[in-house]
């Protein structure tokens, strides 16, 4: 694995970020579009039964998902278009130390090296409370 140590990886991985960043915002857009849609056909039809509604309340509960894990994913982009207009973007946040290329080539918006994401993730992993 090698790290980030040519100008036009850099750029590669920047314009992949940028795209990203773009493609999200059209989709958040469509996505509240066909939510307003959906909201919209809710009201028009007067005489529904409650299987039409909780079929239609369910398509913009899943609409609603979508929305919501573009915006996270969308967050993440920025954080790391963030971290390039720092100067800091291909190095881990935690130790410091230069992410290899290609983890930042599978996940574009990594921001620690693997070693530290592992430890991140088991000290930061919540289990499942039962509840009721």
């Amino acid at each position: 694995m090698t790290n980030i140590t040519h100008a036009r990886e850099f750029d590669a991985l920047d314009k992949v970020l940028r795209g990203r960043r773009q493609a999200l915002v059209d989709e958040i857009h469509e996505d509240l579009l066909k939510t307003d849609e959906h909201r919209a056909a809710l009201f028009a039809d007067g005489v529904r039964d409650l299987v039409d509604e909780s079929v239609a309340d369910l398509i913009v509960d899943l609409d609603l998902a979508d929305t919501d894990r573009d915006l996270e994913e969308l967050r993440d982009v920025e954080a790391a278009l963030a971290r390039v207009s720092a100067g800091t973007y291909g190095r881990c946040t935690q130790c410091r130390q230069p992410i290899p290329h290609d983890r930042l080539a599978a996940s574009p918006t990594a921001e620690r090296c693997q070693p530290c994401q592992a430890m991140h993730e088991k000290t930061f992993a919540h289990k499942g409370m039962p509840g009721l």
